[in-house]
């Protein structure tokens, strides 16, 4: 535990307090008044509404549109079924810099709405809210469709047998055990649409703001580090309760339940109603995922001969110092530094976690894990600049702010994979290895390894897709001649003119090409022991 403690101590917890205190201290006394000032501002109380009901009406709107896909792909067998899976889930690994971007030549300005029948819808509420669905359809679909095929069909079956209609066995004996799941999947994505911001500060304008993109304004626009302090210390609570709930959830998710092997709950479907879900989940997943990024593509190619992509391999000279497909090669290196921070701390400590013999303390730092999925990236990048700007971590101009920033998302993912792996190795190989005389670390590498390899790779894709998109944390960090790619894609979004459109969706579509890529790599490493997400 030792490392995995001092990296979050040091990169997560001393930045995030170093900004509140700067926001809340001053002149040697704490202004603790200001919490209630800034927090019953009308301007205040107006985006923490915003924030909640639209977090609210982003997680009804997702339950809605993926639980019949949690159905069709834990109870349905049919061709492409696992090529479609992998579609469902690319949105997910996506920035939502690209989710943004991929509504906004939908429903936008001269985007696919606009020119077919003049409807724009990127200035109302609905482009958020389908955006976030977008985003986390794959979230509802993975966790409950996990759980939901793995319960055995025949305890439905038998209340079919006493006489129960169709509704009323799934809802007596199906819904329950699927309950935890749920509300697992439902409070996820509470959390990501709570502290939405690529998504928001894409399609929302200046007309609506999250506390994340309000964080982003008070800091970087108007240069309120006071009211930045109060707005960080109201997620940090809201989040903290949020991850609590969420905790309780999943005990009671690992709670007995009578399972069998999935590859045995599939079945072709049967009756006109299974092939109408089937049908409509199809529909869905086409006008909702996959629509949006075929208008991203095809709005990267408007102009003749690729000249966008062309575009791309000129030197800006005003936003950009570079080229401004350099933004790609940096990600890459920058993600790849990234996924090796996340692998390392992340196993580390997901084997501490997973020793029976671990104490509370131990268990503990699991839930903290999980707070930098919430916490404002914006609070955690600007809190680097902040925090790391003296010997002997001065770190301001180095290369390696930027992949710490993005590791800081990567752990949680690199954790919640190889926990359930390394808790199903049995611990009598450790053992018996050990009374032959193996050391602590040829243990690791001759019984572990070879069991959780698989499960280290695909921890590893995940953490290469999230640092690839991260983009609250890097907008501050990153440097004007090494821009990632979604902080490239936001400066050329926030410039007027066709070119610079033009080449955002270009920029765009080669993230989506390169994660849609890592995604591919993961499902064919995934194994049924590596856990859902």
């Amino acid at each position: 535990m030792a490392l995995p403690v001092a990296f979050f101590a040091l990169f997560f917890a001393w930045p995030v307090a170093a900004i509140v205190t700067r926001g809340l201290k001053a002149d040697g006394s704490w202004h603790l008044g200001r919490l209630a000032d800034v927090v019953t501002r009308p301007d205040i109380r107006h985006v923490l509404w915003f924030t909640t009901w639209q977090a609210l009406a982003s997680t009804a709107l997702t339950l809605l549109l993926a639980l019949p896909a949690a159905y069709v792909f834990a109870r349905l067998d049919f061709p492409g079924r696992h090529l479609l899976r992998a579609v469902v889930t690319v949105p997910f690994v996506l920035p939502t810099v690209v989710a943004g971007s991929a509504f906004l030549a939908l429903v936008g300005h001269h985007g696919l709405l606009d020119q077919l029948w003049g409807v724009r819808l990127d200035t109302t509420v609905w482009a958020i809210l389908l955006a976030h669905v977008f985003f986390n359809y794959a979230v509802v679909v993975r966790t409950v469709g996990g759980l939901w095929a793995q319960l055995d069909p025949r305890q439905e079956e038998a209340a079919r047998m006493l006489g129960a209609s169709p509704l009323t066995a799934w809802r007596k004996v199906t819904l329950p055990a699927l309950a935890p799941a749920v509300a697992a999947a439902a409070l996820m994505v509470f959390l990501f649409t709570f502290t939405s911001f690529g998504v928001v500060q894409i399609l929302g304008g200046p007309t609506f703001s999250t506390l994340e993109v309000e964080i982003y304004r008070q800091t970087s626009e108007v240069f309120d580090l006071s009211t930045a302090a109060v707005l960080t210390l109201v997620q940090f609570a809201a989040v903290g309760a949020i991850l609590a709930v969420h905790a309780w959830t999943v005990r009671r998710r690992e709670t007995a339940l009578r399972l069998v092997d999935p590859k045995v709950t599939a079945r072709r479907p049967r009756g006109a109603g299974q092939w109408a879900l089937l049908a409509g989940v199809l529909v869905t997943v086409a006008l909702l995922l996959v629509l949006p990024l075929a208008v991203l593509v095809r709005r990267s190619l408007d102009a003749p001969g690729l000249g966008y992509y062309r575009a791309l391999t000129d030197a800006d000279g005003g936003t950009f110092l570079v080229a401004p497909l350099h933004a790609v090669w940096t990600s890459l290196e920058y993600a790849a530094a990234a996924t090796a921070i996340a692998v390392g701390v992340g196993t580390l400590a997901a084997a501490a976690l997973a020793r029976r013999d671990a104490g509370r303390l131990v268990r503990g730092f699991d839930a903290l894990l999980m707070l930098p999925l919430g916490v404002s990236a914006v609070t955690v990048g600007f809190g680097f600049l902040i925090a790391l700007d003296k010997p002997p971590l001065d770190l301001r101009q180095s290369w390696i702010l930027v992949p710490l920033a993005q590791a800081l998302v990567g752990v949680p993912f690199v954790v919640r994979t190889m926990l359930p792996v390394l808790r199903a190795v049995d611990v009598r190989l450790r053992e018996a290895a050990a009374v032959l005389g193996a050391s602590p670390w040829r243990v690791w590498r001759e019984v572990d390894l070879p069991l959780v390899r698989r499960a280290l790779l695909v921890a590893a894709g995940f953490a290469f897709a999230v640092s690839l998109g991260e983009f609250g944390a890097t907008v501050f960090i990153a440097r004007p001649d090494n821009p990632t790619l979604p902080v490239a894609v936001a400066r050329l979004l926030s410039r007027p003119g066709d070119l610079n459109y033009g080449q955002a969706m270009a920029l765009s579509t080669i993230l989506m090409v390169v994660c849609a890529a890592a995604l591919l790599v993961l499902e064919r490493l995934r194994t049924d022991r590596t856990g859902e997400f």
